[in-house]
């Protein structure tokens, strides 16, 4: 089953014209139909070409999880803009970078981020911000900003490979990456559920969707894109606000999420204390980062008529690429289960070693990805995407092993890469930070087993005078997002290095991950 358009562009003209009445979002009382979300979509397209944005241009987002995302983003799509989603979790120099990187001249954002905005826009050329929550010192808040212009449905020709989104990873160098990601490849990620031909990819009429996961990662803007393109209902929430999450469910009808492990877990301890019946969630996708299998238990055990489906991909793929279906779910637990799955039909997966060479089953190699979900690229940043993307195949940095099935599970990373409540952290980004100390003579940074968040950030550091950990930890929080912050820190005399001067990281992790089948937790 092939998505019915061509871009994204043209999604809520067509439900505005088919299906109308239908809610298209719901959020603390409010009810927006397609209707509803078409005019706004057209009213903020006049309002950015009143800013003088152009097909090509990038338009940023710094907020949480709100229904006027929807809005701008498919505002940009029509206008021929670049969305550019922000991580809400980041410092003013991380903000900055990506302005300036990506060339943002205008910025939607909520006001309790302004403070980190204007110290970001003073090295940037970010020229336009709107507020999304409240006017402020001039500035005109989203809703009114919006409402001011007559609607606007000129739109110039789009291609599919024009790019729509460029959502930023976190790089290995210290800074991050810009994936551009283009109306085919996200467009292909949509389709991939239909093309099963299993149930749990068919959405229903009746399909209200729980957008709960943060729109700036691939996971939260990928599904709202998937709810979207379907036509069907989303109840968006700011944040994975448990208590928010289990009432959507139980009182507004959700019947189909995508969460990570960490708030699946959070959701089973909750309905400990706070009982509730799940029962309408008819389609639970879950990834990110493995799940154990108690939490799957008691996961499915929570959402009784669910089916679920593991999903592993990366912003780099659009989101999933590869699927462990509901029938290899089992409470019992089985081998498959140990894996992520196995490829959408269309898509491909080899294991490669060092030098390129295709490994058979059951060898572990470098994970890649053929897919029509790849990105374009990096922005700006040729020779990492001439890296990442070889011949069509994306390298995804995951080390693992396909079995004789084709199923795929992963053993380890080939990049250093830590995982922690489905963040994504690079140890570069935290050495980089802490390094700027003035006690510090050397540093690594590694994952280490976590119970509640999978992995933690443990920074291992040399000194060259006296310093405590809980000195480190606050230095870096002016300069590293919060959830990148080592939460622990280990001193040593010298870190282990190969004759080539490599640190040795794996003889640090070692230690810490001992007795473990896999080190990824």
């Amino acid at each position: 089953m092939a998505t019915r358009f061509a871009t994204l562009a043209g999604i809520t003209a067509h439900f505005a014209d088919t299906t109308p009445e239908k809610p298209a979002i719901r959020v603390d009382g409010a009810l927006w139909t397609y209707a509803d979300l078409h005019t706004r979509t057209l009213r903020c397209v006049a309002a950015l070409r009143g800013l003088g944005v152009k097909p090509g241009d990038r338009v940023g987002w710094l907020a949480l999880n709100h229904p006027d995302y929807i809005t701008l983003m498919c505002a940009c799509f029509r206008v021929g803009a670049v969305l550019v989603a922000i991580n809400a979790r980041l410092v003013a120099r991380e903000i900055a970078y990506i302005l300036g990187d990506g060339g943002v001249d205008v910025l939607v954002s909520e006001t309790g981020f302004l403070p980190l905005v204007e110290d970001a826009s003073a090295a940037t050329g970010l020229n336009t911000v709107v507020l999304l929550d409240a006017p402020h010192a001039g500035r005109p808040a989203f809703a009114d900003w919006i409402a001011a212009h007559a609607p606007d449905a000129a739109m110039p020709a789009i291609s599919p490979d024009d790019i729509a989104l460029q959502l930023y990873t976190s790089g290995t160098t210290g800074f991050p990456k810009g994936a551009l990601l283009s109306h085919r490849q996200l467009l292909g990620t949509i389709e991939k559920g239909g093309l099963t031909g299993e149930a749990w990819g068919q959405w229903r009429d009746d399909d209200v969707a729980l957008v709960a996961m943060p729109l700036f990662h691939i996971g939260g803007t990928g599904w709202a894109l998937h709810a979207l393109e379907a036509g069907a209902t989303m109840v968006i929430l700011p944040r994975p606000d448990v208590p928010g999450m289990v009432n959507a469910i139980a009182h507004e009808g959700a019947s189909r999420m995508f969460a990570v492990p960490a708030v699946l877990l959070a959701i089973c301890h909750y309905l400990e204390s706070a009982p509730a019946d799940l029962g309408a969630m008819r389609a639970l996708y879950y990834g990110a980062s493995p799940i154990p299998l108690d939490v799957l238990r008691r996961s499915m055990a929570a959402f009784p008529n669910a089916e679920f489906v593991q999903c592993y991909g990366a912003t780099e793929t659009c989101g999933t690429v590869v699927y462990l279906p509901p029938a290899d779910h089992d409470p019992a637990g089985n081998q498959r289960m140990r894996g992520c799955g196995k490829p959408y039909p269309g898509n491909a997966v080899k294991i490669i070693d060092g030098d390129g060479n295709s490994l058979p089953p059951g060898q572990v190699g470098e994970i890649c990805i053929q897919s029509v979900s790849v990105m374009a690229g990096y922005h700006n940043k040729p020779e990492a995407t001439a890296k990442a993307v070889v011949d069509g195949w994306y390298h995804s940095g995951d080390a693992g092993y396909l079995d004789e099935d084709g199923y795929l599970y992963i053993h380890d990373r080939v990049k250093d890469m830590i995982v922690s409540g489905a963040e994504n952290i690079y140890p570069a980004e935290v050495e980089n930070a802490l390094h700027e100390h003035p006690a510090v003579a050397d540093c690594a940074v590694i994952g280490v087993p976590d119970a509640k968040w999978g992995e933690a950030v443990k920074a291992i550091v040399v000194a060259k005078a006296p310093v405590t950990a809980d000195e480190l930890i606050a230095f870096a929080r002016d300069r590293i997002a919060g959830y990148k912050l080592p939460k622990s820190v280990d001193f040593i005399d010298a870190l282990p290095r190969n004759p080539s001067g490599k640190i040795l990281k794996k003889d640090l992790r070692e230690p810490y991950w001992a007795g473990r089948e896999r080190k990824v937790n």
